[in-house]
């Protein structure tokens, strides 16, 4: 079965929700997201997705304090994105306790930095971003496009022993209007030792069943679940030993 990642996006310390990556359409859904994760971790979730929204806009890690007390207090493997702009600021990642980083902005940027820390780093613990907005790989925070295409970035760090894409088709991400579920699978195919990790868009469990259907490995839910249209208990029943 596809695996269920949650999402907790970080503005301020606090667990929000965005449409289509606007900042202005932030809706808070926890105040304190350590709350969020242990009611993950209660349903037996072993990965939460954790972007630092603050840090994104930034180019540096804002939300470390966040990610180091959910880090201590659960036993969720956190992977973290949003700023992860040089070496010091991914180590201080990892320091804070994430099992994994999430890198996009960079790899577009210093390619050739990206694909060091690719060698320096178990490739197992980073993941490559590479979100798309009309075709092309959105940066800084989806705040500007890129020239290159998903399929094109992803194939750059191949060589390099790239494990795992996150790519979220952002005109549909807070949309609840279901996933692109041809064009995940398109790039699962193309990529077949990549974990693509879907999303975007996701509404309800039937989505989920469909990008499972289509040979995804794992999905990220945000909305979706904060607005009760997938439930904790839907997770529970997804979960590999369930």
């Amino acid at each position: 079965m596809i695996e269920i990642i949650p999402a907790t996006d970080i503005i301020g310390g606090q667990c929000v929700r965005l449409t289509q990556g606007d900042y202005a359409s932030r809706k808070t859904y926890y105040r304190d997201p350590l709350e969020a994760a242990f009611r993950f971790e209660e349903a037996g979730i072993r990965r939460l997705h954790m972007v630092d929204l603050d840090g994104a806009k930034a180019s540096e890690p804002r939300n470390l304090a966040v990610l180091e007390r959910i880090a201590a207090r659960t036993s969720l493997e956190v992977q973290y994105g949003g700023g992860i702009k040089n070496r010091e600021a991914l180590h201080s990642v990892f320091d804070a306790g994430a099992r994994r980083a999430i890198c996009g902005s960079v790899a577009v940027r210093r390619p050739d930095l990206f694909a060091a820390w690719l060698a320096e780093v178990d490739p197992r613990r980073l993941i490559l971003g590479g979100d798309v907005r009309n075709g092309a790989v959105a940066i800084e925070g989806w705040l500007e496009s890129s020239t290159l295409s998903a399929p094109e970035l992803i194939g750059r760090f191949i060589p390099q022993g790239l494990t795992q894409v996150i790519c979220t088709d952002i005109s549909r991400d807070g949309m609840l209007c279901g996933p692109s579920a041809a064009f995940y699978a398109d790039l699962q195919g193309r990529f077949p030792t990549v974990e693509i990790t879907v999303s975007g868009g996701i509404s309800s469990m039937s989505d989920i069943e469909e990008l499972d259907r289509q040979g995804l490995r794992s999905v990220i839910v945000g909305k979706a679940l904060y607005e009760g249209r997938i439930t904790l208990k839907d997770l529970a029943r997804c979960l590999p030993n369930a």
